[in-house]
């Protein structure tokens, strides 16, 4: 089965002024954590912990169908 995750940006200000929401499609938080950490070139080990955070603090939904696991949208500014 596979879920939709809402996750809220990872990277706390002032480290950045980015923010915003991703919407994902995972088996299980860990895929979702997988596909977030490979999902920019500056995601490296030292947010490892904090992607995992916001991921298991998502909301998600089960989807009817089953989708390709990948990122769907983002909204970061």
């Amino acid at each position: 089965m596979k879920y939709l995750y809402l996750v809220d940006y990872w990277v706390p200000f002032p480290s950045s002024e980015y923010g915003g929401l991703l919407n994902v499609i995972a088996e299980s938080d860990v895929e979702c954590h997988d596909i977030l950490l490979d999902w920019r070139d500056e995601c490296d080990s030292k947010y490892d912990n904090l992607i995992m955070e916001k991921v298991t603090l998502a909301s998600t939904y089960a989807l009817a169908n089953d989708e390709e696991s990948g990122i769907v949208e983002t909204f970061t500014t």
